[in-house]
């Protein structure tokens, strides 16, 4: 079967450029997440809020965040993208988040064809009123959750997001990698001693 996150290349001119596999559309208040086990997108709840997702969320395949998931991405982009598919992505920033007592980091990014948006190059660009319409949404969007605990720091620059992004990339290939490659042998043993088996 094939899996969201462990099948899709993080990209070949990451971390200038990289894949975003989107989970939520823009305006929606569903929370999609992908299943890390099944490779599948599953409905995870609707939100404890009043409010939608104000961009694109998803997460950057092949990466391993310090919150034990995919790195999470905000993308921006004049319209909504399917649970799904999977968008060229430019990175302009990073929201830190501290969520249940993680790190929880938010990869802000633009859609590299999208014209109105893939002219920024660093979220200091952003006009004010995004910043805090993004901050805002995720200061409240478990508000109504009172078993969620969130705080959401401050904004930081394009290439902070970059050195977040290849940590993440080898954090995959170092702690994720080596489990795959060690099931995928399991299996082909097991696959063997059963065929062995059949022919007696």
């Amino acid at each position: 079967m094939f899996h969201l996150w462990h099948d899709i290349p993080v990209g070949k001119d990451t971390p200038e450029i990289f894949n975003t596999v989107v989970e939520i559309p823009k305006g929606c208040k569903n929370k999609y997440e992908v299943d890390k086990e099944l490779g599948i997108i599953r409905v995870d709840r609707v939100l404890h809020s009043v409010s939608t997702y104000p961009h694109n969320y998803g997460f950057i395949p092949q990466t391993f965040a310090d919150d034990d998931d995919p790195l999470d991405v905000l993308l921006l982009s004049q319209i909504l993208i399917h649970p799904g598919c999977v968008a060229y992505s430019k990175p302009i920033g990073v929201m830190q988040m501290i969520d249940d007592g993680k790190i929880d980091s938010k990869i802000i990014a633009v859609q590299v064809e999208d014209p109105h948006f893939n002219h920024y190059d660093d979220i200091s660009n952003l006009p004010p009123y995004m910043l805090r319409e993004i901050k805002r949404f995720f200061q409240e969007y478990k508000l109504l959750d009172e078993t969620k605990d969130v705080l959401v720091e401050e904004f930081e620059s394009a290439e902070k997001a970059k050195e977040i992004i290849k940590v993440c990339e080898q954090r995959y290939k170092d702690l994720i990698l080596p489990k795959m490659r060690k099931a995928q042998l399991e299996y082909c043993l097991c696959a063997q001693e059963e065929a062995k088996k059949l022919l007696g």
